[in-house]
């Protein structure tokens, strides 16, 4: 309280006295004990509310104790009930769950991660991924501010995402791994890797491309081949030593036949390993009969054509050639789609052919468009376009119904440089991006397609899509989903079929260890998608006929199902739509591959290097009363006295009102029984 309310307080309550003493000191015919009774009441009122207008500020100290944070992070892998004993596990996890001097100096939280990060009470390790960076991320979000050491059950292996031990360099607590498993080193030979192409054109030859690793003291010599269908396409012998402990086996297979083709790639177990798993690998190939022919049509050199081409050609099913218009003109006919890059009038010829052919087009615009050719050209959309450049950023329509589109977060990506101007449609049109300013919308489209006299024509308007895809890369670490929403797009103006009031996208072939989803689109009787539908998948295993349903859920402008849940095998499928005569039906295969299976021992280095990083300590998993031990005695981590500072205005004080009520209360109550009212 300041001064200068104090003496505002001392004047008040001298008024209010003054006052008090005017009104039944003087002239007042009652008897001095009721003088005096209701000169207190009523100075006790004025007094109150001259209070009330002055407002004084009280302030209040309280304070508090709070305790360290113990995050305890479990890795819920597969791997890790293939090195230990699940009921080991449990057993540790229960002595931190049940030791009460534990709990009472922290503040215990259990979180597990494998395929994914989440707050958990049980385990069941049966996670198919170890994303272990991803956890500690998590963690330092969560207690980057506190006190929070932190507990990492796991065995170290991590089979997806960044480096964890660059992560654990910048981790701002103490980690302290309890390690699963033991750092002793068995014979193992195994396939490491193996890469191939996900498709392959008939009667040409794919690459295969082997990774044989050998973890051994003595000099051995094994045969590595390649079979499908019982019959062996390639072997060879290899020998390997411990100095001479890897090769790469790089060869070309034949595609004879149409269609998803499976092999098996094997290494001839030792007599002596002890994991045998990691010694037999399936892929698959899809032979398909033609390509996708993408013609590139532009007269100018930019770095938005070699990010769209590499995007395209990411599907090993297209093909894109870049021309000049000169050039293009005689061979349009030969390719699926057109796409036009900046048209100016060299671009006449191209378009004349393109009509005459009826083919589908996108047309991707910029700062070097000639509108005022493309006004004359056609008659689809016009841009009455100022000599002035602007940059736009793009926000994603969710009701694009053409097909299923993942939000990437568009707002985060840099803008795209664009002709100042309106942008009119003349023709029924499907927005898919459209432009903002300052994060408010132009009114016009960035990205719409359109399908006018059985042709589909797409327009771009936007310049520095290269930015995109870097963006998209620094963003996820990869491009893939950057290049999967230009797939998309070139499918769908590519395809000629006719639209399907169910559309359905998916595989026809997925690996266990990877996320298996279908998705799908169901349209009302206008074309328009309808996100009240329900959608049910019936999928059945062809060698057992086992016949599973599962629902389908709306994400955006699509309805997916995940389907991880199924073991590797072949698969026939049929989506219904509740209520309705549609349905869609398919076929896909899962080939079997447990990356968590190839572990043989845990990453013991790493895990201590993370705990020096950190200026923890490792332990093994049966050490754990000793880690509890130590983190008892651990000095460092103490409870911390808070205090809170609460500044309170009298006005807020609600007594002060019910004060009044009843001081004005009892003087009508007083003057009545006195008969003086």
């Amino acid at each position: 309280m300041t001064a200068e309310n104090i003496l505002y307080i001392i004047i008040a309550a001298v008024l209010a006295f003054a006052i008090a003493v005017f009104m039944y000191g003087y002239k007042v015919k009652y008897g001095k004990s009721l003088r005096l009774l209701f000169g207190f009441l009523r100075f006790a009122v004025l007094f109150t509310l001259f209070l009330l207008i002055i407002n004084p500020k009280f302030e209040s100290v309280s304070t508090h104790l709070e305790k360290p944070n113990l995050s305890i992070l479990i890795d819920e892998s597969s791997s890790m009930r293939a090195l230990s004993d699940s009921l080991t596990i449990t057993s540790a996890l229960n002595l931190f769950k049940e030791n009460e001097a534990l709990n009472d100096k922290f503040d215990v939280s259990f979180f597990s991660f494998g395929n994914e990060f989440r707050s958990t009470d049980t385990v069941h390790f049966t996670d198919t991924q170890t994303q272990l960076n991803k956890a500690l991320v998590a963690s330092q979000e969560l207690f980057k501010k506190e006190v929070a050491p932190t507990i990492l059950l796991s065995d170290g292996n991590q089979t997806l995402g960044s480096d964890y031990e660059f992560t654990s360099i910048n981790y701002t607590n103490q980690i302290f791994p309890l390690m699963v498993g033991d750092s002793t080193k068995y014979v193992d030979l195994k396939i490491e890797q193996l890469n191939t192409n996900r498709y392959s054109f008939l009667k040409n030859e794919f690459p295969v491309e082997a990774i044989i690793v050998y973890d051994g003291d003595e000099p051995i010599s094994t045969r590595f081949s390649i079979q499908q269908n019982n019959q062996e396409l390639y072997s060879s012998i290899l020998n390997l030593s411990p100095s001479n402990n890897s090769q790469i086996i790089s060869i070309s297979l034949p595609a004879r036949a149409v269609g998803l083709q499976r092999f098996t790639a094997e290494i001839e177990p030792l007599s002596e390993e002890k994991n045998k798993s990691n010694n037999t690998r399936s892929f698959a190939v899809e032979v398909i009969d033609q390509a996708t022919k993408v013609l590139f049509v532009s007269d100018q050199v930019h770095p938005d054509m070699g990010a769209l081409k590499t995007s395209i050609e990411t599907n090993e099913q297209r093909k894109v050639t870049f021309m000049k218009p000169t050039e293009a003109v005689n061979v349009v006919n030969e390719y699926q789609l057109v796409l036009l890059f900046q048209p100016s009038r060299s671009f006449g010829p191209v378009f004349t052919e393109l009509e005459k052919l009826q083919k589908n087009y996108l047309l991707i615009s910029g700062t070097q468009t000639d509108w005022n050719f493309l006004n004359s050209r056609q008659k689809l959309f016009k841009k009455e376009a100022a000599n002035v450049t602007e940059e736009v950023q793009a926000g994603l329509n969710l009701n694009y119904s053409n097909y299923s589109i993942e939000d990437l977060d568009w707002g985060r990506f840099p803008p795209l440089k664009t002709t100042f101007g309106e942008l009119e449609v003349t023709v029924p049109f499907e927005e898919l991006l459209y432009q903002e300013v300052n994060g408010i919308t132009t009114g016009n489209p960035m990205l719409f397609t359109m399908e006018t006299n059985g042709r589909k024509i797409a327009l771009w308007d936007g310049e520095g899509i290269w930015r995109w895809r870097a963006h998209n890369y620094l963003e996820y670490q990869s491009f893939q989903t950057f290049d999967a929403f230009v797939g998309s797009l070139v499918q769908y103006i590519a395809s000629s079929k006719r639209r399907s009031r169910l559309e359905v996208s998916f595989e026809s072939f997925y690996y266990s260890n990877n996320p298996i989803s279908i998705s799908a689109q169901y349209f009302d009787q206008n074309f328009v998608f309808d996100n009240r539908a329900q959608l049910e998948i019936r999928v059945k295993e062809k060698e057992t006929q086992t016949e599973t349903v599962f629902p389908m859920l709306l994400k955006n402008n699509f309805y997916e199902v995940d389907l991880n849940s199924l073991p590797a095998g072949d698969y026939d499928f049929l989506i219904n739509v509740k209520d309705e005569a549609v349905s869609r039906s398919g076929s896909f295969t899962i080939l079997d591959f447990n990356v968590e299976a190839q572990f043989l021992n845990s990453n013991v280095t790493k895990l201590q290097r993370i705990a020096t990083n950190t200026q923890g300590k490792a332990y093994f998993l049966k050490d754990a009363n000793v880690l509890i031990e130590d983190l008892m005695a651990n000095e460092t981590f103490k409870p911390i006295e808070k205090s809170q500072r609460n500044v309170v205005p009298l006005i807020d004080w609600k007594y002060l009102l019910a004060l009044i009520a009843i001081l004005l209360s009892g003087e009508w109550f007083i003057r009545k029984y006195n008969g003086l009212i």
